[in-house]
């Protein structure tokens, strides 16, 4: 092993608005004292890994999945144990749904557009 994962970051025009929908979807706290209008973290508290991170991007070109003219760039895989529920709490904080499903998955695009699946067993 070289390392350990420390932070995902994901571009957006919004931090504070995107780290919000994750914070609901995925139930993580902010860490305040490493988040400002330029750059929030959600996780656990400092020092603790990994962490979710979302960079201010003011002119991101947001993915379009499936189309390949403008890619995913990067997706989360979010384990669900009730699909219908989950998918009716992610569109209640703003997510969408995408084309695309398979045996254990279904792809949603976040706020912004990033592509993410909500997967079950």
């Amino acid at each position: 092993m070289v390392g350990q994962l420390r932070t995902t970051v994901i571009d957006c025009p919004d931090p504070r608005a995107l780290a919000a929908f994750y914070a609901e979807l995925l139930g993580l706290p902010l860490i305040e004292e490493e988040s400002d209008d330029e750059w929030v973290t959600l996780g656990g508290s400092p020092g603790h890994h990994p962490r979710l991170a979302f960079q201010r991007a003011p002119d991101l070109r947001p993915p379009a999945w499936p189309d390949p003219e403008r890619p995913q760039q990067l997706h989360l895989d979010v384990t669900v144990e009730d699909i219908e529920a989950a998918e009716r709490a992610a569109l209640a904080l703003g997510a969408r749904r995408l084309p695309g499903e398979g045996e254990g998955f279904r792809v949603y695009a976040d706020p912004v557009g990033h592509p993410f699946c909500l997967c079950w067993d």
